[in-house]
């Protein structure tokens, strides 16, 4: 017998800016919710007005975990000091592991126009915090769209709906990240593995969850079980998040994810003196 996920807790997203003054909607890593491992941070940002974004994010460090960012709309080129370059469109995906030092650059472009996504911080086990850095920019039209005959249009980033697997690999805590657009009274069902925190995040609409409606821009994080159920009386979409928990200490100091606090002091140093 399947056991459906239910709502454990609901946080609303606080807003909140960053980089050089991006309007943001923080859920995960705010004072509400600090983490889920291995989630450390979740950022909705959404906004027709130039002065929300045009600022973007100038040359910013990190070590110790993997950022996400999943373009909704408008562009976003992203640089760092790898050499990689690259930029995110609508339905993009950029995954970007810091490993033990990357600094990176993500500024808008365009002047006008909405600029609409996520970013989600995904922790590294202590194992890989000092890994080399590397850098996966994924087209649109590399991400899988599927057609669901229960009303639900689901894009996959990462994880496997059936046997359709999203682009995104290699990522230790063996995520799930999927788009899904239901429409009224549409519905979808997603096995998630048991143990795995996961999360749904509605940005549009309003969305049930396992039968219990969450609205938009409000975090569910979800209980254990092995099966999630998503239905909408009147039409929403919604990100579903899971990854397997890491399990270990979690000191962060601003752009730094470590295990210890000896390890954030040589992070700071690493990066003052030019060791990234």
């Amino acid at each position: 017998m399947s056991e459906i996920r239910q709502v454990e807790r609901t946080v609303t997203a606080q807003l909140t800016s960053d980089g050089a003054g991006v309007a943001l909607r923080r859920s995960i890593g705010s004072g509400l919710l600090p983490d889920l491992d291995p989630f450390l941070l979740l950022d909705a940002f959404g906004t027709d007005n130039p002065d929300d974004y045009i600022a973007g994010f100038p040359d910013h460090p990190h070590r110790g975990f993997e950022t996400v960012t999943y373009m909704l709309a408008g562009r976003m080129r992203h640089r760092d000091n790898t050499g990689a370059e690259g930029v995110i469109g609508p339905g993009g995906v950029q995954w970007m592991t810091a490993g033990r030092g990357i600094v990176n650059s993500e500024m808008p472009e365009q002047q006008e126009g909405e600029m609409r996504g996520f970013q989600l911080w995904v922790n590294l086990p202590a194992a890989d915090k000092m890994n080399e850095p590397r850098y996966q920019n994924i087209e649109p039209e590399a991400v899988p769209e599927i057609a669901v005959d229960t009303g639900a249009i689901v894009r996959l980033v990462a994880g496997a709906i059936d046997d359709t697997v999203g682009p995104v690999g290699g990522i230790a805590v063996e995520p799930l990240y999927a788009d899904i657009e239901l429409g009224p009274g549409g519905r979808f069902e997603q096995p998630v593995t048991p143990g795995h925190a996961a999360f749904v995040y509605p940005f549009a609409g309003s969305i049930e969850i396992a039968g219990q409606s969450v609205d938009a821009h409000v975090l569910a994080v979800l209980g254990d079980g092995d099966n999630v159920e998503l239905t909408s009386e009147n039409g929403g979409r919604a990100i579903l998040v899971a990854g397997r928990p890491i399990g270990e200490p979690i000191v962060r100091y601003g752009p730094f994810v470590m295990n210890t606090r000896d390890e954030i002091h040589a992070a700071i140093r690493d990066f003052q003196t030019g060791n990234f």
